[in-house]
């Protein structure tokens, strides 16, 4: 951190010195904590646009240059040479681990994917025709009546607990709920298979069949964990701060993450990717008419799966996840002509001044539902994969920020616009 300060003076004349604080990368931050005392003030930040909520050593993205960093390792880095589950330790712990570590972690991880089996009947209690996020939401809130022998948030030992048991079970959860909407028996955790293959097994397994997780398939499955696993302080890694803040419990706090994650201006832009280039497909639209429409102010068309609230370059993500797209289709054959109408629309958009001027760069969504389409994964299970993916990102971050000797519970101000003061009639 910089001693730094500016100088902040208000329309009455008064003013307060506000320090400058640097981080290791990116722009630096005013501290404005000290400025309502000084000038009477607050700022207005609509969307936190321009705020930093808190000091985090976990994720760094540079939107700018199209750079993202889990505990300074780039994602191209860790996409290639890492697993999900070493992931999940150097996010959690702030340091890959060593092979001995790394063999501790899987096991732990290992040993606790089953659930307790009234979970499986809380799941199988849901309408068969519930929304897979609906149940997820409910499913990762009611674990804190199943384990809560770990639930005082102020035991360092008791987070880590919570932390391994959410990693661990988030994948069986998310295939009982693919189960219970196909009305298909729930498939139990195999623990010779590894995190990504045990997952596929239980997705996709039925007890009259013999299984075989596809190498393919489980590569690209694992690339999509890698690198949905964490992105800085987006709006549900935020909400997970925030309702961890409170006291909430670990498994309150992620619950608070996935119904965030469920809003489709988030989580659900893969599913809008996938819509759109149906709806491209089947009506024999091409790619020039296309083009015209996503330009035009006048048509309500949007082309989704371009752009990026932070990224104005290239997605690092989104660069890995079409070269797995290649592979994956070739192996499996997978949605061919959705891919290739999906390359020719990049390859349009790149070549287009519209696009380029506004740095309007495919994102990891525009790639990533071909992928989970390939694989056999609904359209209303892409979300509840996302979560599953990103509960690491999230317990960390729910773990950094008990550890903080600065957190607080979290209460934006306002900016009051309703009627003044006024009394009731006599």
């Amino acid at each position: 951190m910089t001693d730094r300060t500016a100088k902040l003076t208000s329309h009455d004349g008064s003013s307060a010195d506000l320090t400058v604080l640097s981080g290791t990368h990116g722009p630096d931050c005013v501290d404005v904590r000290g400025m309502n005392k000084s000038t009477g003030l607050f700022t207005y930040d609509p969307g936190f646009a321009t705020t930093a909520s808190c000091k985090s050593s976990i994720t760094f993205i540079d939107g700018g240059e199209g750079i993202l960093l889990y505990r300074g390792y780039p994602i191209e880095q860790l996409a290639e040479r890492s697993t999900y589950l070493e992931v999940c330790y150097l996010l959690m712990y702030g340091e890959l681990p060593t092979p001995e570590q790394s063999e501790s972690f899987n096991s732990i991880i290992t040993q606790h994917t089953m659930v307790h089996e009234n979970v499986r009947n809380f799941i199988a209690g849901f309408r068969y025709d519930a929304h897979p996020m609906a149940m997820l939401v409910g499913t990762v809130g009611a674990l804190s009546s199943f384990y809560h022998d770990s639930l005082d948030i102020n035991n360092p030992k008791h987070r880590e607990i919570s932390a391994h048991r959410l990693i661990a079970k988030m994948p069986t959860i998310a295939s009982y709920i693919h189960k219970h909407s196909l009305g298909q028996p729930f498939m139990y955790p195999q623990n010779e298979l590894s995190y990504v293959e045990n997952f596929t097994q239980m997705m996709f397994a039925v007890p009259a069949e013999n299984f075989t997780p596809n190498p393919t398939a489980v590569k690209a499955l694992e690339l999509i964990l890698i690198l949905h696993a964490d992105h800085e302080q987006n709006a549900s890694t935020s909400t997970v701060r925030l309702a961890g803040s409170s006291g909430a419990n670990p498994f309150a706090s992620i619950a608070a993450g996935v119904a965030s994650l469920w809003g489709p201006a988030h989580g659900g832009a893969n599913e809008a990717v996938m819509n759109m280039l149906d709806d491209i497909l089947h009506s024999g639209e091409t790619i020039e008419r296309t083009i015209e429409r996503a330009k035009d102010k006048n048509d309500p068309f949007r082309l989704m799966g371009f752009g990026h609230r932070v990224y104005k370059n290239f997605d690092p993500r989104a660069t890995l996840i079409q070269k797995m797209c290649h592979d994956l289709l070739d192996e499996l054959g997978g949605d061919q002509p959705l891919f290739e109408l999906a390359m020719e629309l990049e390859k349009a958009t790149l070549a287009d001044p519209y696009f380029i001027e506004r740095k309007l760069y495919p994102n990891v969504d525009f790639y990533s539902g071909i992928i989970l389409r390939a694989l056999g994964i609904p359209m209303s299970m892409f979300t509840v994969m996302f979560a599953m993916a990103r509960t690491v990102g999230w317990i960390s971050h729910w773990i950094e920020s008990h550890e903080d000797p600065e957190g607080r519970i979290g209460r934006p101000q306002q900016i009051y616009t309703g009627p003044a003061r006024r009394d009731y009639p006599a």
